[in-house]
């Protein structure tokens, strides 16, 4: 019995510990003593975003590995978990130990997760771009790393934009409406943007610091020559320049010039000063330059070519300019002969003292020719009304200039917008070959004229529709009819007037470009009528001293036209103005008549009709053109003896019917590039327009003061010579600052000095617009004077005219064109050579905006000052403004 109660003691007391040996949570480790265990387990805890196996592996802890405890790996793997940054606690325990077996616990905390960012201090606009550029992710962890580079990356972005004592607060907050989740509040106090007081330059022995404040384009100093310069602190346009700096030394010579270093100092809190150390180096001069490859052209010419001699200075920017970039460089007459794949690279072979040698390396290759022309982006226009006006064609060799040239026929249609017409070039070297596709953006250009105004004690309305892509073939086309048939580059213009029953005016113009789809020949086709009625019933128009040929103030319709650039005259060939071919104008001021009309109506009909032929020359070469006109106008007169211009010979009534047929010829050349916007190139014509010399032929003695105005002007004989010249130039590197010059020359002569012409003559002063057409006059613009001020009442017979103005664009879209100028201007109107004097001129001076909105065409408003007073008219000169629709000066 006693043996059996030992046996159950025994294995009871085996049993207890054989628990306690195989699951062990209640044991001790001591540092004093540590201990090899073997890893039986890893668990992660406390994770809700993150993988934990990717954790354990960071960790570096495996399970099987040998580890000591307390012991160097694991205080290595919560190094290696805590520099991570996501955690803002970290642990690691063992959860129980199994003899020479250890299970281990890492027990992590994670940091916050991003809820919302607030800003305070920025505008909206700011806001997007530190939201752009700091990665500020909602649901992102919250580091402490973060915050402070995101307060940097913000500082550092309001520093380039000049504000360099901006402070920059991130507050962290709890939100209390997620767990474990924070809410940023950034806080931005700009204060002053830093302007630079000064900027001194050290080492500058050879250079003024004058020309090196030139050089900084964007970084100026406070001083009055750069009064309308912006002289705040940019740091990246700052390092800009100082590298615009050196380039400015490298163009005089000094290819060494170097920044040793530059410092900034604080003057004020919004005023710094700029210190620049300069190591100038010595300045080289090109020495002796040889070519090398070139069998094409000989060395002697690609010299002269190059224009640079030996002993210029040294200058890399003009060396490039020479060889790739102007417009006659080297490679231009390489490129215009075919040789696509041409390449031309400067060696200096020796640098010796302050002298450089150069070798100029050339591969000439093989020519390229032209395989394919593709046209893209003619959403509008058909294919051929491009292709027609292509200098590129399939076979042909490639050439610059041709394609040069092709822009700037494709910008004068008007159907694209030539600030994005691009030529992709596609070259081929495996087989010799290029492609071109020229890139199109079209732009709308049909024209709406809707317009009233009041003056001279009438209201005229006006309204007209002016199409410049029109598609006379597809009249037919029901499909085509989108709203109207287009497509074909024809002009179409109609346009009507009316005050009522005192005056009626319409008028209509076509235009076609390629009379025969084959050559630039255009036909254009002008009608026009108008009837103006003087009531004996209303005073208005009669003895309370309205004068009908006075200028008409009010509104002006757009009506700026086009055409195929062929027309020395700028407008579709139309032969009166700007598209719309009216042919009688009713212009002049302050000019009286007798009391006639108090009795009777008094009449005027003008019917005109007129056809015209242009064409391209090619000699002395294909800018030039020709153009041909023959026009008709029938003037019936009712009551209207008396007017200044007739003579009022006490025996006609001023009845009758009075005719003007004439031609005209005109001799240009047009090398604009860009019919809205002209950076470049010349526009000129020489005109001459006559009727039969009637009094030559018919030998009537005119005279004769018993003749009638009917017999003495029933048909009118005149020659008038016009000549017109416009230059365009470049004044800034960009080409947006233009300067245009232009000159204008008119004469008026007679056949019989009895029988001189009452129409056709030169109304000078003002705007160049009038309110309503009734007889042709060629209306001269002088601004700073009041409308046809310095002209007699029916027209002068000789004037000139001078205008220098300088143009600067605001928009170049293809929505709107904005362009502001400035321009001086002298010009005077004579009736006799005896009285001429070219150097007797009425000079002005004012500035103005021009607006072309495609559906409306050109607009504008002018301000200019006369300095001349026009005799016997106190008002005509002085302060002026200027409403202008319809034309350019």
């Amino acid at each position: 019995m006693q043996r059996i109660k030992l046996f159950f003691i025994l294995l009871l007391i085996s049993t207890k510990i054989f628990s306690q040996e195989a699951e062990s949570t209640n044991f001790s480790i001591f540092y004093s003593s540590p201990k090899e265990y073997t890893i039986g387990g890893i668990e992660v805890q406390g994770i809700r975003y993150l993988d934990t196996q990717v954790l354990i592996q960071i960790s570096g802890l495996n399970v099987g590995d040998v580890v000591t405890v307390p012991g160097d790996q694991i205080t290595n793997s919560i190094k290696k978990l805590w520099n991570h940054g996501l955690f803002s606690d970290v642990k690691i325990s063992a959860d129980k130990v199994l003899g020479d077996s250890i299970w281990l616990r890492i027990n992590l905390q994670e940091r916050p997760r991003l809820a919302e960012v607030n800003f305070a201090g920025v505008s909206k606009s700011e806001k997007d771009d530190i939201t752009k550029k700091v990665l500020l992710l909602k649901g992102s962890q919250v580091t402490d790393n973060q915050v402070t580079s995101a307060q940097k990356a913000i500082k550092s972005i309001f520093t380039e934009k000049g504000f360099l004592n901006t402070d920059v607060n991130i507050i962290q907050r709890d939100d209390t409406t997620q767990t474990n989740s924070v809410i940023l509040d950034i806080v931005v106090d700009k204060k002053e943007k830093v302007k630079i007081s000064e900027i001194i330059y050290h080492g500058n022995d050879n250079l003024k610091p004058m020309i090196l404040d030139r050089s900084m384009k964007k970084t100026k100093a406070k001083k009055i020559m750069n009064f309308f310069s912006s002289k705040k602190f940019l740091a990246e346009k700052y390092s800009e320049d100082k590298i615009n700096l050196i380039k400015k030394y490298n163009e005089k010579g000094y290819r060494d010039a170097t920044i040793v270093k530059d410092s900034i100092s604080k003057l004020e809190d919004d005023r710094i000063r700029l210190d620049i150390w300069i190591d100038e180096g010595s300045k080289y001069f090109f020495r002796d330059i040889k070519w090398v490859g070139n069998t094409i052209y000989p060395s002697e010419y690609l010299s002269a070519r190059l224009g640079i001699k030996k002993g210029d200075v040294f200058d890399q920017k003009l060396l490039d300019k020479r060889t790739k970039e102007d417009e006659d460089a080297v490679s231009s007459d390489y490129l215009d002969r075919g040789y696509l794949f041409f390449n031309l690279t400067p060696m200096e072979t020796r640098v010796e003292a302050d002298s450089i040698d150069l070798e100029m390396r050339i591969q000439e290759g093989r020519q390229a020719t032209i395989e394919k022309i593709i046209i893209s982006g003619n959403t509008k226009t058909n294919e051929h009304v491009a292709r027609r006006e292509l200098r590129t064609l399939p076979g042909d060799l490639f050439s610059k200039s041709d394609i040069i040239r092709t822009i700037r026929e494709l910008s004068q249609l008007g159907h694209f917008d030539p600030e994005a017409i691009n030529p992709d070039v596609r070259p081929h070297p495996e087989n010799g070959t290029v492609d071109i596709n020229y890139e199109l953006v079209e732009k709308a250009n049909d024209q709406i004229e809707l317009s009233g105004g009041w003056g001279a004690n009438m209201f005229v309305g006006t309204i007209g529709l002016k199409f410049s892509n029109f598609s006379v073939r597809n009249i037919f086309n029901k499909e085509a009819w989108r709203p109207l048939p287009t497509g074909d580059g024809q002009t179409l213009s109609i346009r009507a007037q009316t005050s009522g029953a005192f005056y009626k005016s319409y008028s209509l113009t076509f235009t076609e470009p390629w009379l025969g789809g084959k050559k630039p020949n255009s036909f254009t086709l002008s009608l026009s009528h108008s009837a103006v009625n003087y009531s004996a019933n209303n005073n208005s128009y009669s003895n309370y001293g309205y004068d009908p040929y006075s200028s008409y103030g009010g509104g002006y319709g757009g009506g700026y036209g086009y055409g195929g650039g062929y027309s020395p005259y700028g407008s579709s060939y139309s032969p009166y103005g700007y598209g719309y071919g009216n042919y009688g104008y009713d212009y002049g001021t302050n000019y009286t008549y007798d009391d006639q009309s108090s009795t009777d109506d008094q009449i005027q009909i003008t019917s005109a009709a007129a056809l015209g032929y242009g064409y391209r020359l090619s000699w002395p070469d294909d800018f030039f053109t020709m153009y041909h006109e023959l026009s008709f106008q029938h003037y019936e007169l009712q009551n209207m003896a008396g007017y200044y211009y007739f003579l009022n010979d006490g025996t006609s009534s001023g009845n009758g019917g009075f005719n003007n047929f004439s031609l005209k010829t005109a001799f240009g050349r047009n090398s604009m590039d860009n019919p809205l916007y002209t950076r470049s190139g010349s526009s000129f014509s020489l005109s001459l327009q006559l009727t039969p010399p009637y009094s030559l032929m018919n030998n009537v003695n005119y005279s004769d003061p018993t003749l009638t105005n009917q017999e003495r002007y029933k048909w009118i004989e005149y020659h008038k010579w016009m000549f017109k010249g416009d230059w365009y130039s470049p004044i800034s590197k960009n080409k947006n600052l233009v300067l245009h010059t232009k000159f204008e020359y008119g004469f008026l002569g007679y056949y019989d000095s009895f029988r001189k012409s009452p129409f056709e003559g030169f109304r000078v002063g003002g705007s160049g617009m009038s309110g309503y057409n009734l007889y042709g006059s060629d209306i001269v613009s002088l601004r700073g004077y009041k409308d046809y001020s310095l002209s007699t009442g029916y027209g002068s017979n000789i004037y000139n005219k001078l205008s220098i103005e300088m143009r600067y664009p605001v928009i170049l879209k293809p929505s709107s064109t904005i362009y502001v100028l400035g321009f001086l201007e002298a010009g005077n109107a004579w009736n006799n050579f005896s009285d001429y004097n070219p150097f007797k001129l009425h000079r002005s001076a004012g500035a103005g905006v021009r607006i072309f909105l495609p559906m409306f065409g050109l607009m504008g408003i002018d301000w200019g000052y006369g300095f001349d007073k026009v005799p016997n008219q106190s008002d005509a000169a002085g302060s002026q403004f200027h409403f202008v629709i319809g034309q350019q000066f």
